[in-house]
């Protein structure tokens, strides 16, 4: 078992925040758009199947708040309930750069405002780059901490069109270089296991293009489904059935021990936290008893990240 991780069989972000700021970090989780190029139906896109309207949302009530209110609301009970002292700020809903230069401009300056905010991460998609987002994210790394999460999902292009995603998965790989040759920010990916016809070559596959790019971190998700989204319908048809945790453990399992040491994992599995919201599987639901499953299946098959590569 790998004891370089505090005991734990994979490299968690935590270690990464705490070598870079001294500290535990929170991320304050807020929104600032509310669509995306699917939901406005550019090149002929399509809402992705398992985005529910809130795009992702953490908190469902942040539509309706201004920037600098959310951040005030948020960090003031995260810091309650974890005794947090520095933040994160998340631009995390829909796909952030999915508007003007300027306004980006003002969000990030806004969440700078904040004392404690040591920096922001921004959640955006492989066809939002333009060079005015990259030299923006640029100049704001030049004088605090700047992280980008990819929502690439997949890199096999039939499961980009299952989940109707609008790109490829040559996009992805296209914009995650662009990224890293003409940036320095923090970059990550995001991936989701579970899907149709989903093989252990698939997963295989995906760790050695992970191993391959220029990113520090990933956040696994397990597709799951949410009321009033495409994927429910094809739910109730019979025409998508969801990974049980078992299969999905085993998946994140191969995942890990194929992908090298030094890349950071944010995030073992998705979690619904609109209860009401989700129709399968259940165990999405429960975060941290997920969380642990996750564990102690690879503690009792001495798994650890990289394991494989040694």
């Amino acid at each position: 078992m790998e004891i370089g991780w505090n005991g734990l069989p994979y490299n968690p972000i935590s270690n990464f925040y705490r070598q870079k700021f001294g500290a535990k970090i929170y991320k304050i989780p807020v929104t600032v758009v509310d669509s995306c190029p699917n939901r406005k139906g550019f090149k002929g896109m399509q809402t992705c199947v398992f985005c529910d309207v809130w795009g992702s949302a953490a908190n469902a009530e942040s539509s309706v708040m201004n920037l600098r209110d959310q951040i005030t609301r948020y960090q003031e009970i995260i810091r309650k309930k974890y005794k947090a002292e520095k933040f994160l700020v998340y631009f995390q809903a829909y796909t952030n750069t999915f508007t003007k230069i300027s306004q980006l401009r003002e969000n990030f300056e806004t969440a700078l405002e904040f004392p404690d905010v040591v920096g922001f991460v921004v959640g955006t998609r492989p066809d939002c780059l333009s060079q005015g987002v990259l030299d923006l994210w640029q100049e704001y790394h030049q004088k605090t901490f700047v992280a980008v999460e990819l929502g690439v999902q997949s890199f096999f292009d039939d499961q980009l069109e299952f989940m109707r995603r609008g790109h490829s998965s040559l996009d992805s790989w296209k914009a995650l270089l662009k990224i890293s040759s003409t940036t320095s920010v923090d970059l990550g990916v995001h991936l989701m296991f579970g899907q149709p016809g989903e093989t252990d070559a698939d997963i295989l596959l995906t760790a050695k293009l992970v191993n391959s790019l220029p990113i520090r971190n990933v956040k696994l998700h397990n597709l799951h489904v949410l009321r009033e989204t495409p994927l429910e319908g094809l739910f109730q048809d019979g025409q998508f059935l969801p990974i049980e945790r078992e299969l999905y453990a085993q998946r994140v399992q191969l995942f890990l021990e194929n992908i090298r040491p030094d890349i950071f994992v944010q995030r073992l599995a998705a979690y619904s936290s609109r209860w009401n919201e989700l129709v399968a599987p259940a165990w999405t639901a429960d975060k941290m008893g997920t969380h642990q499953f996750l564990i102690d299946f690879l503690r009792e098959r001495q798994s650890y990240q990289s394991k494989s590569l040694t």
